[in-house]
């Protein structure tokens, strides 16, 4: 069938209005709050209340770009919670379809394919949440956890460190390793 003049115009400018409205918007910039509650958490004086205090950094992560954005993550974690594990993946699954620039949505479907175990499909989720986020605490300590399951245990430091620098009182440090002993050094 032929397009024909303002008839097809119509058409297109309300198909071209649809795909722009379901375009998920970027994600919140929470970088000053997020600079603020670092240096709070790095200069807190327990492990307590550096703890409590880093509680604080999922809300800001867990702030879609949007109404639809948010309803996809919360029902995700819903499901999370609720051990529906395959129904939280597709939850994430379609969150990151909507906004592929939203870093919490690989960051929490990366929480799903670890604690199934799957830790290869982990790694490639939580680096594209740490090209999207690179301080997001949750994902460079999740990375690190990850790397250590598939037993490559010092190529985590660098993440468990990364993590470390932003949050001291991670109790994911006891994972730190003393540097490889040099093989030429003398005894």
């Amino acid at each position: 069938m032929a397009c024909l003049g303002m008839r097809c115009f119509l058409v297109l400018s309300m198909l071209a209005t649809s795909a722009v409205a379901s375009t998920c918007p970027p994600a919140p910039d929470h970088d000053a709050a997020l600079d603020a509650l670092f240096s709070e958490i790095q200069s807190a004086p327990t492990q307590t209340d550096g703890l409590i205090l880093g509680q604080g950094l999922w809300a800001f992560w867990a702030d879609a770009p949007d109404e639809k954005a948010q309803g996809l993550l919360n029902y995700g974690m819903e499901l999370r919670n609720a051990r529906d594990f395959s129904g939280a993946l597709d939850a994430f699954g379609e969150l990151i379809s909507y906004c592929p620039n939203y870093a919490e949505g690989y960051n929490q479907r990366a929480i799903i394919r670890f604690v199934q175990q799957d830790f290869e499909a982990v790694l490639p989720d939580l680096d594209r949440a740490l090209s999207l986020s690179p301080r997001h605490l949750g994902a460079l300590s999740g990375r690190a956890m990850t790397l250590i399951a598939l037993g490559r245990d010092y190529e985590a430091q660098t993440d468990l460190l990364a993590a470390l620098a932003l949050n001291p009182w991670l109790p994911e440090r006891r994972f730190l390793l003393p540097p490889p002993e040099d093989a030429d050094q003398e005894l």
